[in-house]
């Protein structure tokens, strides 16, 4: 994958007559210290983080018909799972009625997982301000690049096969919008990371609903 991706004509396309809804994990203890949380480091959500994934089963309700006709999958890591099943919960689906998704783990944050940024910097200044100005080709060590989590996002994506909801995270979701939207690193990079709301995909054009 290139440094920088130019831009629409490599937009990430959905396949036609297939729609995708995802939403961020709700609001974890490591996201209130601000510290890196990636595969290892896996802090229970906050009460804001259990009504964000309210809202979310809220704005669900409002935009889908047929809540039980879609395919749910998330990542498997335990944030992602307690969010998930916060939202079936108020849909009145089965808590247990969906799949988890490697493909679609956050970024693996190596050695500065449950660190932050200043204590992650102070292990390897000049890597870690290497990987600042070049996240999409510098992985973190022992972790991840942006290419890498752009390369199974789109195994991902290519993958789908029918209407389907999904929870992430929070770099994992800016770098699917990304895709979508034909960014470049940087670009993907300044995108917020919002929680309780959801975005909604058909081919390459994204919505987002922040409300029911």
């Amino acid at each position: 994958m290139s440094k920088r991706r130019p831009a629409a004509e490599e937009r990430l396309k959905l396949a036609d007559g297939v729609t995708l809804y995802f939403s961020r994990h709700g609001e974890t203890e490591a996201n209130v210290a601000k510290r890196f949380q990636g595969h290892t480091i896996n802090t229970p959500l906050t009460k804001l983080g259990h009504k964000q994934a309210k809202t979310i089963a809220k704005i669900l309700k409002a935009h889908v018909d047929d809540l039980a006709a879609l395919k749910y999958v998330c990542s498997p890591l335990h944030r992602t799972r307690q969010t998930m099943e916060i939202v079936r919960g108020h849909l009145h689906l089965p808590l247990k009625g969906y799949k988890t998704d490697k493909r679609i783990e956050e970024i693996d944050l190596g050695t500065w997982d449950g660190l932050t940024h200043k204590e992650a910097r102070a292990l390897d200044p000049k890597t870690f301000d290497k990987r600042e100005k070049d996240k999409w080709n510098v992985r973190v060590p022992g972790g991840e690049s942006y290419a890498d989590v752009a390369d199974r996002a789109e195994r991902w994506v290519k993958s789908l096969k029918q209407d389907t909801f999904a929870i992430s995270h929070g770099a994992f979701t800016r770098i699917l919008r990304g895709l979508f939207l034909g960014l470049s690193a940087e670009e993907m990079s300044a995108l917020d990371e919002p929680q309780g709301v959801v975005f909604r995909v058909r081919g390459d054009k994204i919505k987002r609903w922040d409300k029911a």
